[in-house]
């Protein structure tokens, strides 16, 4: 079943969120611990990001200098086929186009539909000097949606053919309620994200935001382009002092003077989450009385309190 079609058969306001492998040397029990805290909430999916390999240099016995690359954490295929074995949950692996040749691409697709894995995010990913190095990387996220509707269609990325996928793979795009960092003004972020729908895109997820009227204005600006599938709110609670100065910093996330200022006033980070926490549940509550189709959490460090928050709105 696709996301839209889970979205359409849940009568209130569905409960999703996404997960980040853990470092390398973890064991899968450390996503267990995750979704076991937040699976008596119903959650319809759960996304898991995904991460490629890191480069560092190295001095060798001979003084020479040697690249080597790195990987962090587990395969998202992995992750995600644990995860829907053993929760019977849809599990939505993040594709992304940076750090990854377009052949590694094929090679994740063939396996998913092998795991019977069919819902996936694309994203361009970070763009970072990690990934320089890359050759035959998508450079778009609207290319790796060509890739991935071939793939569809029986068409490999050679050009040749294949048996086509009994059942097709469905995805969602990313949005930015406060335009993406390097669009020059959002009528020009809104005009690619109108062609990624174009081009077979199901739902959008957004950036965290922490003003909802910034959500509810993208909203109405996607509806006056024509955009009309859902758009999903990504929600983030505030867990620590410093993520006053460094979420703005990374997401390019506003955060409202209103949270602000009580968010100034903490001593502790313990003070600090239960700040954030309330201002979450009553960003929430909004939310569902405005009718959005999902509440999509981040649970990076927040897993206690997207917990908290879900206790009170679900």
């Amino acid at each position: 079943m696709t996301i839209t079609e889970l979205l359409t058969k849940t009568k209130k306001t569905a409960f999703s969120f996404e997960i980040l492998p853990p470092l390398k040397g973890n064991s899968i029990d450390k996503v267990y611990s995750v979704i076991d805290k937040l699976r008596d909430f119903n959650p319809q999916y759960i996304n898991i990001t995904t991460h490629h390999s890191e480069s560092v240099y190295k001095t060798m016995d001979n003084g020479l200098i040697q690249k080597v690359n790195l990987r962090k954490r587990p395969g998202t295929v992995a992750i995600a086929a644990a995860i829907q074995q053993r929760y019977k949950i849809p599990a939505v692996p993040h594709i992304i186009c940076k750090g990854f040749t377009k052949e590694e691409t094929e090679y994740a697709l063939i396996d998913l539909n092998f795991l019977g894995i069919y819902n996936l995010l694309l994203l361009r990913g970070d763009v970072n000097k990690l990934d320089a190095g890359v050759e035959n990387q998508h450079v778009h996220a609207v290319e790796l949606q060509d890739q991935v509707n071939k793939f569809n269609q029986g068409i490999a990325l050679d050009g040749s053919s294949f048996d086509k996928p009994t059942v097709s793979f469905s995805y969602g795009v990313a949005g930015y309620p406060e335009k993406h960092e390097e669009a020059p003004n959002m009528e020009s972020d809104i005009y690619y994200l109108k062609e990624k729908v174009k081009n077979g895109a199901e739902y959008i997820v957004t950036q965290m935001f922490f003003d909802n009227e910034k959500y509810f204005a993208f909203v109405d600006h996607c509806r006056k382009e024509g955009i009309t599938i859902p758009i999903i709110p990504g929600i983030k609670p505030i867990v620590l002092k410093d993520q006053l100065t460094v979420l703005p910093k990374i997401f390019r996330s506003d955060i409202p003077e209103a949270l602000a200022i009580e968010l100034r006033k903490c001593k502790t980070d313990d003070e600090a989450k239960a700040v954030g926490t309330e201002w979450c549940i009553q960003q929430c509550k909004e939310l569902i009385q405005q009718g959005v189709p999902s509440l999509h959490f981040y649970t990076l460090m927040a897993t206690e309190s997207v917990k908290q928050i879900a206790k009170e709105i679900y």
